[in-house]
């Protein structure tokens, strides 16, 4: 087997440095541009016997075995300082490294699409996105995402996403609408960036959801990560979750749906989608979470619901209000914007509730 030199000491304490018996602090790989991203783990003795692929991937740390495949054979993981194969049996106490290499940087062109800025000085901009629009260049959608539009709208954003993400600091779901603030400079970035770890930020959605809540508001508190077997998608049944709390209260009832308000106290990946998919209330037009069209089959073909229905391309999930503190004065700032009108159309045509 190929031996590997010993890891100076601060490599040893790298990026996701973890013990078995740890939770992961990240749940999915994050990577600072142009670096690798280190994890480590001492094999249990309740895991004797376990393959070292399926002991990865049920770290939650990895989309898919295949990914994991791929590191072995590539020689970025080490067990006891040696190269090995996938199918080798763990013993107690053996250390794992995974060293997981930066994403392949992919030329990010500027591209004269139009933005919808509600704000922007020197320091930040505020953009309402459309749905349909990737934010940052990925895997299948190197062109017309956020980013491209940003790259032409403005010449200094922040380094500090990547060469992929410049000035991003969060994200929202491709088919979902709505306000994001981008960073134009460094600073910026990060006192944004701590804003949102310290979750002070103000985000509010609006979303319609199948069937009707028995409260008129609550609360989710459900960790969420990789779900067991698919990968794609995010669960709380998931061995190694983050903590997420999702706030709501009833807007307006329908006959079919509900209209409901959303405060984030975390922002998870796909948080909002996944708490009410899990508490039976799926978001409208949502097919990977059970928004499905589907649901309405026991209504009369002929019923308003579900000829609406079948026109909504987009999830129905809208962020309309955000709020923070500016990063460079400190002043506070909340910026709105309404439901887009494609949405707005469909409230009109769905059926009003008739009974209590």
């Amino acid at each position: 087997m190929k031996r590997r030199p010993e890891p100076s000491p601060d490599k040893k304490q790298g990026l996701g440095h973890l013990e078995a018996s740890e939770n992961p602090a990240e749940p999915e790989i994050e990577q600072a541009d142009g670096a690798e991203a280190v994890f480590d783990w001492v094999v249990r003795e309740s895991q004797q016997g376990t393959r070292l692929d399926k002991f990865l991937l049920e770290t939650g740390q990895f989309v898919s075995r295949h990914q994991i495949q791929k590191l072995i054979e590539t020689g970025s993981v080490w067990l006891d300082g040696a190269h090995t194969k996938a199918s080798c049996r763990l013993r107690p106490f053996q250390g794992i490294r995974v060293e997981v290499p930066p994403p392949r940087p992919i030329e990010t062109a500027p591209e004269p699409i139009p933005l919808d800025v509600l704000y922007e000085d020197k320091d930040l901009l505020v953009v309402n996105k459309p749905a349909g629009m990737v934010v940052h260049p990925a895997a299948g959608h190197s062109r017309d995402t956020l980013v491209n539009a940003l790259l032409f709208h403005c010449q200094d954003l922040s380094g500090i996403g990547g060469t992929l993400r410049p000035g991003i600091v969060h994200r929202l779901d491709k088919q979902t609408s709505g306000l994001l603030v981008v960073a134009k400079g460094d600073k910026a970035h990060l006192a944004l960036s701590e804003q949102f770890k310290a979750h002070s930020i103000l985000r509010e959605y609006v979303g319609l959801v199948h069937g009707s809540p028995a409260d008129e508001g609550g609360s989710v508190d459900l960790p969420i990560g990789r779900h067991v077997t698919e990968r794609k998608k995010m669960s709380s049944q998931t061995r190694r979750g983050r903590h997420a709390v999702t706030h709501w209260r009833v807007e307006r009832r329908l006959e079919n749906f509900t209209l409901l308000r959303f405060t984030l106290q975390t922002g998870r990946t796909h948080q909002i989608r996944v708490h009410m998919a899990e508490r039976g209330h799926p978001i409208a037009g949502d097919l990977v979470y059970g928004g499905k069209r589907t649901r309405l089959n026991h209504l009369p073909a002929a019923h308003p619901d579900r000829k609406t229905l079948e026109g909504l391309d987009r999830f129905f999930l809208h962020a309309e209000k955000l709020g923070f503190e500016h990063p460079r004065s400190g002043a506070s700032l909340q910026f709105s914007c309404p439901l887009p009108e494609e949405l707005e159309a469909i409230l009109l045509c769905l059926a009003p509730r008739t009974g209590p």
